[in-house]
């Protein structure tokens, strides 16, 4: 069998609604996902003995391979899927790591795609999904990545959405965040509500016209206590609002990758590159989300 090759689109959070801390420890949420048109590159060599090797620009970001949700990802439909053949991955890094916008997820959830087609399992077979949950709460929604709503942890998804192309600006200051910091540093106890309102409703096919002031309205309740532990991310989002031409500026997942939607593709790679020259230490990439 031939090499097979998956991409591993990034995941944005258009809006990241936090509604309540469980009983359990985990968080309850309601957040619109998109896939950006960059991201990282998952090979496999069907084989007998299962490997990976990391390249690529942020490799060295990405931690121990032993480590890496791919292995994680075989791993758990290994369990589930007895005699399962994998072999050797290759990832190739470009997403930097611990930013907001689900990298290690997408590249588990790649992994699962590779594997099902190495073993004649449908894209719908539960194992796959069951599978993702184990691994990740942000896997799930990057097994199908067409934007679309998440709620729960993350494991459960609405159908996809036709949203209209969003032109983006992602920028991520190469300050890394953990999760589990932005949500201790919220701090809600268990069992306790966050009480900032619903998440609006976003219904199939929608404008841009309709559809920008419709996340307006929404928020991401993880960016004021994102930009206490890295205030680096009240500045990027202040670059990127001054853009000309900006509809709207926003944290993804819990940073510290921010974004910023623009009308067309010319005012976005001109947003881009003015952001390349004033912060060349920062990742900022032009691409379209849906």
């Amino acid at each position: 069998m031939s090499a097979l090759i998956e991409r591993a689109p990034a995941k944005v959070n258009l809006t990241l609604h936090l509604l309540r801390r469980r009983a359990d420890g985990w968080h309850d949420l309601e957040s619109l996902v998109a896939f950006a048109g960059c991201g990282d590159t998952l090979t496999l060599e069907p084989g007998a003995q299962t490997s990976l090797a990391v390249d690529g620009p942020t490799a060295q970001a990405a931690g121990a391979v032993d480590d890496n949700l791919v292995l994680k990802a075989v791993r758990a439909l290994q369990a589930r899927v007895p005699g399962l053949l994998a072999g050797a991955f290759h990832l190739t890094k470009r997403l930097p790591a611990a930013a907001g916008i689900g990298g290690g997820s997408s590249d588990a959830a790649a992994a699962l795609r590779l594997l099902a087609r190495a073993n004649t399992i449908a894209f719908d077979d539960p194992r796959l999904l069951e599978a993702a949950r184990e691994v990740g709460s942000d896997v799930p929604v990057c097994l199908d990545p067409h934007a679309r709503m998440m709620s729960g942890r993350g494991e459960t998804l609405g159908p996809a959405l036709a949203l209209p192309p969003l032109f983006a600006v992602l920028v991520n200051p190469r300050v890394p965040l953990e999760t589990k910091l932005v949500f201790a540093r919220i701090g809600l106890a268990p069992g306790e509500e966050l009480g900032f309102g619903k998440h609006p409703t976003v219904a199939r096919g929608l404008s841009i016209d309709v559809l920008i002031p419709l996340l307006k309205r929404g928020r991401n309740d993880m960016e004021d206590a994102a930009s206490v532990l890295a205030p680096i991310v009240g500045h990027v989002i202040a670059v990127l609002s001054a853009a000309r031409g900006c509809k709207l500026a926003r944290m993804s997942g819990s940073g510290a990758t921010c974004f910023a939607l623009f009308e067309n593709c010319r005012a976005a790679a001109r947003t881009a590159a003015v952001i390349r020259r004033d912060h060349p230490e920062w990742w900022v990439k032009a691409t379209v989300l849906r």
